[in-house]
C-alpha cells in the first residue's frame, strides 16, 4: 500500500495533537477528514473560537468534522462516507467502538507515558507531580478498555528537575509526531507488531483527571513534595494557595515554579521575605522561595516584579 492508497483521518482538538497531523501532511500521507471538538464561545466577547487543530486543517484544505456527539448517526454517516483505511486519535475524547472499529486498518492513539503507566487523562501532570524521572510517549490499538490497547511503539524521554508540565508536554508534543510516523510506516509497510500490555501491579499508575481541589498546595507537606506538585501544574491547570491577610481577608495565588532552599527551616506555612527579591515559605520539612506566580486579579510576574507594588508585611500568614 502506498502513502496515496493509505487513507487516514485524524481526530484531536488541542496544540499537541497539531504536531503530529502537521508531521503527516509534510509527510505527504492522505489526510482524508479531520475529527475535531465544536466551535466553542470563549474571551470576554465570547466569540466562537476553532480548536486548533481546526485551525490547521483548514489551512491544509483538509475536510473537517465537528461532532458534538460521537454516536450521532449524522456524524457516523459523514465519517463513514471518508472511507478511512485508518484513524490516528491525537489528545481527542474517548470514542465509542462504532467509531474506532470502522476502519479496516484500526485506530490507534499516542498517549502521553510509557503505557501501562499513567493511564487517564493527565499523564503529563502527574509523571511530573509524582517527581519521575523519565517519561515518554506510546502508540497503541484502541480497544473497549481506556488506554488497555496493544501496544506499537513507545519512546522514552528524561524528566529534568526543572521541568514543568509545560516544558514536558513541548518537548513529548514532538517525540510524539515522530512516533506518529513511525507508526503509520510500520501499518503502510504491513510490519506492525502489537503486543499486550504489562499487567504487573507495580508498573500500574494511574492518570486522572485534576480538578481544582487537588491542585491547592498542602504546606504540611515536605519541600520536595510541593515543589514537584507545583511544576506538575505549570502552567495548566496551576497550583494555587492563600494568603491570610491581617485585615483578615483571604487572597487566592496561583504559584508556577518554586525553588528548592538549602539551610532554611520555616514551619509550614510560616513566610520570610525582604520585601524586594525574595519570598520563602516553610513547609513540613524544609523551605521553598516562590519565584513565579499570580496573584487574583493580577497578571503573572515574577517574584521581584510582585514585590514592587505588594507589601508583605500585610500577610499574616499562607494557607
Amino acid at each position: 500500500m502506498t502513502k496515496k492508497d493509505l487513507r487516514i483521518v485524524f481526530m484531536g482538538t488541542p496544540d499537541f495533537a497539531v504536531e503530529s497531523l502537521k508531521a503527516l501532511v509534510e509527510n505527504n500521507y492522505n489526510i482524508v477528514g479531520v475529527v475535531t471538538a465544536p466551535d466553542r464561545p470563549a474571551g470576554r466577547g465570547q466569540k466562537l473560537k476553532q480548536s486548533p487543530v481546526k485551525e490547521y486543517a483548514v489551512s491544509a484544505e483538509i475536510p473537517v468534522l465537528q461532532p458534538e456527539k460521537l454516536k450521532n448517526e449524522t456524524f457516523l454517516s459523514e465519517l463513514k462516507a471518508l472511507q478511512a483505511d485508518l484513524q490516528i486519535i491525537v489528545a481527542f475524547r474517548m470514542l465509542p467502538e462504532v467509531v474506532w472499529s470502522m476502519p479496516p486498518l484500526g485506530s490507534f492513539n499516542l498517549h502521553g507515558s510509557l503505557l501501562p503507566r499513567y493511564r487517564g487523562a493527565a499523564p503529563i501532570n502527574w509523571a511530573v507531580i509524582n517527581g519521575d524521572k523519565e517519561t515518554g510517549v506510546t502508540t497503541f490499538f484502541l480497544k473497549h478498555e481506556i488506554d488497555t490497547g496493544n501496544i506499537i511503539y513507545q519512546e522514552k524521554m528524561p524528566i529534568t528537575d526543572d521541568d514543568t508540565a509545560g516544558t514536558v508536554h513541548d518537548k513529548m508534543m514532538v517525540l510524539g509526531a515522530g512516533l506518529v510516523i513511525k507508526t503509520v510506516k510500520a501499518i503502510e509497510n504491513e510490519t506492525v507488531q502489537a503486543l499486550p500490555q504489562s499487567n504487573d501491579e507495580t508498573q500500574l499508575k494511574h492518570a486522572p483527571k485534576i480538578f481544582k481541589d487537588d491542585c491547592r498546595i498542602d504546606w504540611q507537606k515536605d519541600a520536595e513534595s510541593i515543589r514537584n506538585h507545583i511544576r506538575g501544574l505549570s502552567p495548566y491547570p496551576t497550583a494555587w494557595t492563600e494568603f491570610a491577610m491581617k485585615n483578615g481577608k483571604q487572597i487566592s495565588c496561583k504559584v508556577f515554579f518554586a525553588e528548592r532552599i538549602d539551610g532554611k527551616e520555616l514551619a509550614a506555612g510560616q513566610f520570610e521575605s525582604d520585601n524586594k527579591t525574595y519570598l520563602s515559605v516553610g513547609t513540613g520539612k524544609g523551605a521553598l522561595n516562590i519565584t513565579h506566580l499570580q496573584m487574583a486579579g493580577k497578571k503573572r510576574m515574577s517574584i521581584d516584579e510582585l514585590l514592587r507594588g505588594f507589601d508583605t508585611e500585610q500577610i499574616q500568614g499562607i494557607l
